[in-house]
């Protein structure tokens, strides 16, 4: 299927437009990937290596809420460890006790807010990008709120805001010269060797090169089928046996009869149904889990 055959339009790459997406949790679109990778000025494979390993390549959980990593390291820092004592697994001078991924981290995290707004989103990591909360300035936004709804929104304002955050820090030349180790250290820390970051990097490069690379149709399709509680497998834009299983039972949902359902290929039409079939409800239903203190006052 055609890169070109996903709409654009509904999810905009750029701060202003993406703050404003109708549907939170917009998928990745063809114009978001592109404005990122001219932006960076490196091939796809490049920039589709960084998010593999940055973010598993999937920006949003399954609820709609984005992908974060909330850091007690940083927690501690910006409130001077004055929760240490009474929360040590959100405080505490040493990175780690993370637990477990997806909306273990946002449990984490409303606790942190109840303690201090600013300091738990400053600490967070958001997105495909994983952005730090503190870093808005450089990847484009005015204030960590900001940066915060654009990241609910959608997956190209992730990118767009992560393609912001390597050019201001100059890390697009690295990049660019295959440097993988001044890279991570420039995105990840001193500590980037600690989990291998450039070594990720390079072997995942190296893999995307050797083709095909993902199709964005179909990772637009894998994220709308978790979206309808469907399991398509990894959002990698791959047609593997998971997704396939996962459309034909989306589409048997729709009264398609099975044998037709699992034999007919992938085309545009049904990503026309997955969007429609999950855009109806997902304002209401994003309102209801940001109701734990996320959304700004």
């Amino acid at each position: 299927m055609s890169l070109r055959s996903i709409s654009s339009g509904s999810a905009r790459a750029g701060h202003g437009a993406a703050a404003r997406v109708e549907e939170p949790g917009a998928p990745l679109t063809p114009a978001g990937f592109e404005a990122a990778r001219a932006r960076l000025g490196v091939a796809p494979a490049v920039l589709w290596a960084v998010m593999a390993v940055e973010a598993r390549a999937c920006g949003f959980l399954p609820d709609r809420r984005p992908v974060i990593l909330f850091e007690r390291h940083v927690f501690h820092r910006r409130t001077g460890g004055r929760f240490d004592a009474a929360h040590p697994g959100i405080s505490h001078a040493r990175p780690g006790g993370y637990g477990a991924a997806g909306a273990a981290q946002h449990a984490r995290l409303a606790t942190a807010l109840a303690l201090d707004r600013r300091a738990a989103l400053e600490s967070t990591s958001w997105g495909l990008g994983q952005v730090m909360g503190f870093n808005a300035a450089p990847a484009g936004y005015a204030d960590v709120e900001a940066l915060v709804a654009a990241m609910r929104a959608s997956e190209d304002a992730q990118l767009a805001a992560m393609a912001a955050f390597v050019v201001a820090r100059g890390l697009a030349e690295p990049l660019r010269a295959h440097d993988w180790a001044a890279f991570a250290r420039g995105y990840n820390g001193p500590a980037f060797a600690r989990n291998a970051y450039d070594l990720r990097l390079a072997r995942a490069r190296e893999s995307l090169a050797a083709g095909p690379l993902p199709d964005l149709a179909v990772r637009a399709a894998q994220l709308r089928l978790l979206y309808a509680g469907l399991d398509p497998g990894p959002v990698d834009g791959r047609m593997g046996r998971r997704t396939r299983a996962a459309l034909a039972a989306f589409r048997m949902r729709a009264g398609e009869p099975e044998r037709e359902a699992a034999a007919r290929a992938f085309a545009a039409a049904d990503l026309a149904a997955l969007e429609r079939a999950t855009r109806r409800d997902a304002v209401a239903t994003v309102g209801a889990i940001f109701d734990d203190g996320e959304r700004a006052a």
